[in-house]
């Protein structure tokens, strides 16, 4: 398995100069992170911008000095070479962009303007989208692949549907932290454990990209309802799975406060849909 992923990524310094911030920096980290925990072989594009301006760059859009016919050619010339590259090895899982490059953004690209056009446009810069059949991911999106799983441990049962629903997290490529792997799966247990365990799995909670909560049954566990509440205090995306076929009110399948603080999804399939699994991008071919 591998991704064709801009070489910026992999080497930031090949990006203009003065537009890398820390966070920037910590996608492409994360998204090396990703790839090297699964097994993913990086394969970098080439670098349009740097093979036709130079290393050393101000920051610029298409419309200012790359719309020109000898930029035109140096792309139908890379792209042939990336279409070999495909070709010898097989698609790749996808294409790892970065958004609002001019030419390897993903979802948005600083085009420029003509007249009262927005210079920052929807869509793929020129140099991606010259592979339409090829799915692509922002560095940020995929950067964002460790799960915290907050749900009831206190049975048999649940733990072993949290099991396997971390098993099938895992299988799509993300990284899954389970309470009760680390201990909190025991009413035995003293004060000074009591702190341990909050202690680790708040850490836990604050390092995620992402948390996925369980809460089926008739009201949510309590626990969890504080690890859902953190998580969006610290702004992180929460998709929460209810299986359970009852709902609260006539408008409400769970309490309001955590339906409106997280992405609610009713299957397995929706609840891998929706934190944006990089293996479903092979599905939409």
């Amino acid at each position: 398995m591998y991704v064709l992923c801009s070489p910026c990524i992999l080497n930031p310094a090949l990006r203009a100069e003065g537009i890398t911030r820390p966070s920037d920096l910590d996608a492409f980290d994360r998204t090396k992170a990703r790839c090297k925990a699964f097994g993913i072989e990086m394969v970098p594009l080439p670098c349009p911008e740097t093979l036709f301006l130079g290393p050393t760059r101000k920051p610029g859009m298409f419309l200012e000095r790359l719309d020109t016919p000898a930029f035109s050619r140096l792309l139908e010339t890379l792209e042939d070479a990336v279409c070999k590259v495909i070709s010898e090895r097989g698609p790749p899982l996808c294409m790892i962009g970065v958004n609002s490059s001019p030419t390897c953004g993903v979802t948005t690209t600083y085009y420029g303007s003509r007249g009262d056009e927005s210079p920052k446009r929807p869509g793929r810069g020129v140099f991606l989208s010259r592979f339409p059949r090829v799915p692509a991911m922002d560095t940020i999106t995929f950067s964002r692949y460790r799960v915290y799983l907050a749900a009831p441990l206190f049975s048999e049962a649940e733990r072993s549907y949290n099991s396997l629903l971390a098993g099938l997290m895992r299988k799509n490529l993300f990284e899954v932290y389970l309470p009760q792997d680390a201990g909190d799966d025991s009413a035995v247990r003293g004060k000074s454990e009591h702190k341990r365990l909050f202690s680790k799995n708040k850490k836990v909670l604050e390092q995620a990209d992402i948390v996925v909560s369980i809460i089926d049954g008739a009201d949510a566990d309590s626990g969890t309802a504080w690890e859902m509440g953190y998580a969006y205090a610290l702004g992180k995306p929460v998709f929460s799975l209810r299986t359970d076929f009852r709902c609260v009110g006539t408008s409400e399948k769970v309490n309001l406060m955590l339906e409106q603080s997280s992405r609610v999804v009713t299957s397995t399939d929706d609840l891998i849909d929706a934190m944006g699994s990089p293996l479903l991008l092979q599905h939409d071919r």
